[in-house]
Parts: C-alpha cells; sequence; structure tokens
C-alpha cells in the first residue's frame, strides 16, 4: 500500500478556493494550486484518517510492524493478518503477564494456536513463617506441554517454533522443557 501521490485523489481543502477574491479567476493561480492539491490530498486524507492508523485492527497492513515497535510486541509478516493484528493489540497486555504461566500459555495460543499447560515455578520457593525450616527443594524446570487446539493435519504443532517461543518468554533464569502432545492431557478439556 502506498500514501503517496494517488491518481484522481480530490483534495478536500483545495488550496485554490481558499485564494483572496483576486486570484479566484487567475488561471495560472488555480493550476499551480491544483498542482499542489494534487501533492497534499494524500496528507490530507492520512490525517483525517490517523486514529484509524493507530488502531491495530484498523491499520494498513504495512503499518502493523511499526504499531508493534510502539508497543514491543511481536509481528512476523508471515502470520496471517488477523493474527498479526490481534498480537499488535494484544502486545501490552501480554507484557503485563511476560515471565508467567498465564503470560506463556496466552502467548502459546495467540501467536501458534496450541493450547498449553505449564507446571514447575523454576525453582522458586518461600515460607510464610520467618525462621521457619526450608521447605523441600522444588523442581528447577519449567515443564510446558502443548497440543493442537484442534484435531487434523492442518493443526499439527511445530515443536521448533514452539521451542523457540518458550526460550523467548521463560525468566531467563529457569530451565524450560517442551513436550508436545497429541491431544490435551488427561482429565483436560478443550
Amino acid at each position: 500500500m502506498s500514501r503517496a501521490a494517488v491518481p484522481g485523489l480530490p483534495s478536500r481543502h483545495p488550496i485554490g478556493e481558499q485564494l483572496p477574491a483576486l486570484y479566484a479567476d487567475d488561471d495560472f493561480a488555480q493550476r499551480f494550486t491544483a498542482g499542489l492539491d494534487t501533492v497534499l490530498a494524500p496528507v490530507f486524507t492520512t490525517l483525517d484518517n490517523l486514529p484509524s492508523y493507530l488502531d491495530p485492527r484498523l491499520a494498513p497492513a504495512d503499518f502493523l510492524s511499526w504499531l508493534a515497535s510502539w508497543v514491543g510486541g511481536v509481528d512476523d509478516p508471515r502470520w496471517p493478518i488477523e493474527l498479526r493484528r490481534e498480537a499488535v493489540a494484544r502486545a501490552v497486555e501480554l507484557h503485563r503477564w511476560r515471565g508467567t504461566r498465564r503470560g506463556l500459555t496466552e502467548a502459546l495460543r495467540l501467536v501458534l494456536g496450541v493450547s498449553a499447560e505449564v507446571g514447575g515455578d523454576g525453582g522458586a520457593t518461600w515460607s510464610r513463617t520467618a525462621g521457619a525450616e526450608l521447605p523441600p527443594p522444588p523442581a528447577d524446570e519449567v515443564l510446558v506441554r502443548v497440543w493442537p487446539r484442534r484435531e487434523g493435519a492442518a493443526y499439527e504443532v511445530d515443536a521448533d517454533r514452539v521451542r523457540s517461543l518458550v526460550r523467548t518468554l521463560c525468566p531467563v533464569h529457569t530451565a524450560c522443557r517442551v513436550e508436545v502432545l497429541s491431544g490435551p492431557p488427561a482429565g483436560e478439556g478443550r
């Protein structure tokens, strides 16, 4: 998409009509300002629609990467356009949950379309009582189990993409292990 000169795009604010009455019948002044109108019409159109450019659900597709950079979102041009729009729209919310079970689960669902279950806490432990006996050491890894949200060959889980996203989103101090399942774990709903 281009926001450059658009042939035939009328200006909503023609300069020739705003000139003093002395130039209203001047052919040269009217032709000169009409040339400027051709150059300025896309600028006025863009400014008139500026709120739409800043809304990821309405913005032109080529603006999504730019919007994603504003909010620290992930934008992959290979994704379907609706997924790209949703990822940018929810970027701030996902940043609030980054490093948590919920954040990892939501990111996996949004970005890769998989269901996920996150177990383990990465080695964090604490006690409510000062000076109390230390609790037993926790598991030092986070287990991320993923499965397709729907059945069928079109909904296969790409384990490499899952591992890559999990590495990106898990806190640095934790070891994360990924298991790809064919369906939800026993006793889980979809």
